[in-house]
């Protein structure tokens, strides 16, 4: 689940340490706060390295305070909890085997060999444990080994933990960020422990491997919550033994912990999952296979309209629309790269005819070929080609999350063909596009992100071509007036991009748009234009996705609108609710006139009882519920019932009808209700 984007950190106060001095007792000696959400918890030193505060130096250092309330304080306390965590259970479970035991996003989770899987009881008795080792107030303090070989005798009873050991043996192994929390494998190759000692007799209460930095003390954990147990393969492999691994979350307060539980709360109440199943929108059936969801009638309504809406804007914009195969030859795909920079996430190739065929897993290629069927000219430009293409990918089934990471999935594609002069406008140009229709859709709360080229060998290209295009992309994102927040490495394989970060109504962050400048694609598939002088000359090619994925979009908008989507988008925009038979008619002459104007509407003729009848349909977020009795029907009127409750009674149905199509022909995102409807009035 993607998380609240916090908001940008004020400068971290800087301390001089000197020589033979503890990193808190200079803290101290500053005046900085020493409780609360703003303490300081560790110092981060001019290596960027993060240091306890019981930290000497060996000469005067200058470092950054890391204050409890931010992303690395944050993690301090979230690692110090899962040792808290770990202790307990050895001594609740005196046979449990240590695995790893990292702080991950918005929580920390610690991975056990244990007899028989935890249960909740197990949860709430170790919860309780952890809470006396915090008030017992033990002092973390760390202390490094001599040699592999120390650490071997003093982990014996730990086979884990001495696996651990052995990839510190080898500093080029490949480990991942929670083993590195466990074992330094930098170049000073050090093999640390941090004993939990007892605040009165100094002597070693527990201890584990690890890399720390750690709070001074356990009773600087302010605030912590265990939440679930699932099972993990070690090292994330499953050809190792399956452990027990206990999830939980730390916070710098009560209260940021609390606000944090309600957030969850929250979202778990959105979760579209549970809405979809509820609403009747989507499934996943089993005979289909996993990622792959089927959308029953109103959620096909749903994106039907998320779809015209997007065509019709794209129209308007100067798109042309093709259509391309959901399979190509395995050689088109070794042309654009994808094979073997993208063959990960591509399904394995189907054999027929002499010839390896893949599903697509991109667009772009099937795209390029359009534009190099037939010679173009510099007057065709910028050419934008545009595609609800459906693609293939092969997550992993552990990744696979509802309809927001699926293996089939519909991108509402864009590749712009245009020269190197146009790029930089069509890409302001684009970027505006893009975030006016996200805010049609009733997102409006952006960021961006910067992906550029990292260090390994995935990326193509000529380096000063990705510099070219990286910084094309960084002064359209700066001419947009929004945050850029830098993303090294993330770039793909072709060339750098532009993600556009969205917040929902919770304070989620979602990646939804991306734009891509692509200098590589041109020349591997020698597409080319006749320039005004004659030449031909090379098109730069910009990829855009502005939904991301239908699949993913639609999640998103559930989840944003907790199922209660704009009447615009609503598969039942308006519902019929008589409270007696006799009155049925009324309604269906009100419903004819409503569907002569393209409102999808129902009237509700079951036997249920009236009361119920509402009940159902605020259930289902009908947005206009139209009651009508024996003074309605006389007056030639009708009542409104909205979904928070709120009514207004005796509406003459021109009045009602015109109130209706204006509401939902505004595309307005707000839920209708009685005070907007009297604003009308």
């Amino acid at each position: 689940m993607s998380q609240p984007r916090p908001p940008a950190a004020e400068p971290a106060p800087r301390v001089v340490v000197p020589a033979g001095t503890t990193a808190g007792t200079a803290v101290r000696e500053a005046g900085l706060p020493g409780k609360g959400p703003d303490a300081v918890v560790v110092v981060r030193d001019v290596d960027g390295r993060l240091r306890d505060l019981s930290w000497v130096p060996d000469a005067d250092a200058r470092v950054e305070a890391v204050a409890a309330d931010t992303d690395d304080g944050r993690a301090v306390i979230r690692h110090s909890t899962a040792h808290v965590l770990a202790q307990a259970v050895q001594q609740q479970f005196p046979e449990a085997k240590l695995g790893i035991g990292p702080p991950v996003r918005d929580g920390f989770y610690y991975d056990f060999d244990v007899e028989r899987p935890f249960t909740p009881e197990d949860l709430q008795a170790l919860e309780k444990r952890m809470k006396q080792i915090v008030k017992s107030s033990q002092r973390f303090s760390r202390r490094v080994l001599d040699s592999v070989e120390a650490a071997k005798k003093e982990l014996a009873g730990e086979p884990y933990k001495l696996e651990l050991v052995d990839v510190k043996s080898d500093v080029d192994s490949q480990v991942d960020t929670a083993e590195v929390m466990e074992v330094d494998s930098s170049a000073s190759g050090e093999l640390t422990i941090y004993d939990n000692l007892d605040p009165r007799s100094g002597e070693q209460v527990w201890g584990d491997l690890c890399r720390g930095p750690h709070l001074p003390t356990t009773k600087h954990i302010p605030a912590f919550k265990l939440t679930r147990v699932a099972a993990a393969y070690w090292r994330g492999s499953e050809k190792n033994p399956q452990l027990q691994r206990i999830y939980g979350t730390a916070w710098e307060s009560q209260e940021a912990l609390d606000a944090y539980l309600e957030r969850v709360a929250e979202a778990e109440r959105r979760d579209h999952r549970k809405l979809g199943a509820e609403l009747d929108l989507f499934s996943f059936p089993d005979e289909i296979g996993s990622g792959l969801p089927v959308f029953h009638p109103k959620g096909g309504i749903i994106r039907r309209e998320l779809e015209n809406y997007s065509r019709r804007r794209h129209e308007e914009s100067g798109y042309e629309f093709v259509n391309t195969p959901h399979i190509a030859k395995g050689g088109l795909f070794h042309t654009s790269g994808h094979l073997p920079y993208y063959a990960e996430t591509m399904f394995p190739p189907l054999q027929f005819d002499g010839e390896d065929y893949y599903l697509k897993a991109m667009n772009c290629p099937m795209h390029h070929l359009i534009f190099r069927s037939r010679g173009r000219s510099y007057r065709e430009l910028p050419l934008r080609l545009f595609e609800f293409g459906t693609v293939y990918r092969y997550e992993k089934s552990g990744v696979v999350h509802g309809l927001t990471r699926v293996r089939g999935l519909t991108m509402d594609d864009s590749h712009i063909y245009c020269t190197p002069e146009q790029a930089p406008g069509e890409l302001r140009s684009l970027l505006t596009f893009v975030l006016e229709l996200l805010a049609d859709y009733g997102l409006s709360d952006f960021y961006l992100e910067l992906s550029t080229k990292g260090d390994t060998g995935k990326f193509i290209g000529e380096d000063e071509e990705w510099a070219q295009a990286t910084e094309t992309l960084r002064q359209a994102a700066l001419d947009s007036g929004l945050e850029l927040v830098p993303d090294p490495g993330g770039a793909a394989y072709y060339g750098p991009k532009i993600s556009v970060q969205v917040k929902d109504a919770i304070g989620r962050s979602w990646q939804m748009s991306t734009i891509q400048v692509d200098f590589n694609h041109p020349k591997r598939f020698e597409l080319a234009y006749t320039a005004q002088d004659g030449s031909r000359q090379q098109p730069v090619v910009l990829h855009r996705a502005l939904f991301g994925s239908i699949e993913r979009f639609f999640g998103v908008l559930t989840e944003h609108y907790a199922g209660a989507f704009p009447a615009w988008l609503a598969p039942v925009q308006v519902v019929g609710i008589p409270i007696a038979d006799e009155h049925v008619d009324h309604l269906t002459k009100v419903a004819a006139r409503l569907r002569a104007n393209g409102v999808r509407v129902e009237v509700d003729e079951s036997d249920d009882r009236m009361q119920k009848k509402i009940r159902n349909h605020t259930t289902q977020k009908v947005p206009f519920m139209l009651l009508a009795g024996g003074k309605d029907v006389e007056a030639g009127a009708v009542s409104f019932r909205f979904r928070d409750g709120s009514q207004v009674n005796g509406v003459p149905v021109d009045r009602a009808v015109e109130i209706i199509t204006d509401w939902i022909g505004r595309r307005s995102n707000e839920s209708p209700s009685a005070s907007a409807i009297e604003v009308e009035h």
